[in-house]
């Protein structure tokens, strides 16, 4: 049994639509939703979205990713297969980070019409790519799907800077708690800041810690959050409220000292 995850900006009405295309053509998928509440045009966070949860799947999954501003336009739509994934959506770059993070991609341009019906020129979430993740669940080839191509729009979650006595990281995604999560790995800040070191950001002390429950109640700290990225919050409260940053926000944090 074949599983579809979905990840949009749609909200709770238009995935339904989606559905409906998916089990009318392989009635035995299951279908599991990543998230339909990525800000509005979000490519950026879309990404993260689907980066953070693809590991968890089993090989086999197909992934459709619809987070879509140049709907209708010139803009290719792909498929990537990647360690035994397959990857959905449009031609803007949502789908890379997390097809590379299973290995070598290759992609390919959509351009068999005989498995699509009529295609709207704002909702191809459920005119090409639902449909064309039913068939591939269904057995079908990627070369029966389309081109293999070697042009294809990348995203990655580089562009941040550690130096002796500063950080500029970029948000990447804000979770439903305000926790702020940045482009900046694991493995890239644990090597240049230790545990217990202090920083700051707009003027407010936050220290690099564990897990949430190490500060008290309403204080802001800095850790290391599940999905594996440099992270902002506040114990049991918004850091993104505190400090009015959102996805898409440059930011700067001094590393001041270690406690």
């Amino acid at each position: 049994m074949a599983v579809i995850t979905l990840t949009t900006d749609f909200g709770s009405l238009y995935p339904a639509s989606m559905k409906g295309v998916m089990l009318g053509i392989d009635p035995d998928v299951t279908i599991v939703d990543i998230t339909h509440s990525i800000p509005p045009m979000d490519i950026r966070a879309g990404a993260f979205a689907l980066y953070s949860a693809v590991t968890y799947f089993p090989p086999g999954t197909i992934h459709v990713a619809v987070i879509d501003p140049g709907v209708g336009t010139e803009r290719k739509a792909i498929v990537v297969r990647s360690g035994e994934h397959y990857f959905i959506g449009p031609d803007n770059g949502v789908l890379i980070p997390a097809a590379s993070l299973l290995g070598d991609i290759e992609v390919f341009e959509i351009k068999n019409q005989d498995i699509l019906g009529d295609v709207s020129s704002t909702f191809q979430g459920r005119d090409i790519f639902a449909p064309v993740a039913a068939h591939i669940s269904r057995g079908m080839d990627l070369e029966d799907i389309g081109n293999s191509t070697d042009e294809y729009i990348d995203l990655d979650f580089s562009g941040y800077v550690i130096e002796k006595d500063f950080i500029e990281a970029k948000v990447i995604y804000v979770d439903k708690f305000g926790n702020i999560v940045t482009n900046i790995p694991q493995e890239q800040i644990v090597k240049d800041v230790l545990k217990g070191t202090v920083l700051s950001i707009a003027g407010r002390q936050m220290p690099f810690l564990r897990t949430y429950g190490e500060v008290p109640k309403g204080r802001m700290l800095s850790l290391i959050g599940s999905h594996g990225f440099f992270e902002i919050a506040v114990n049991q409260g918004s850091a993104s409220k505190l400090l009015h940053l959102n996805n898409g926000n440059e930011i700067r944090i001094g590393i001041m000292s270690s406690q």
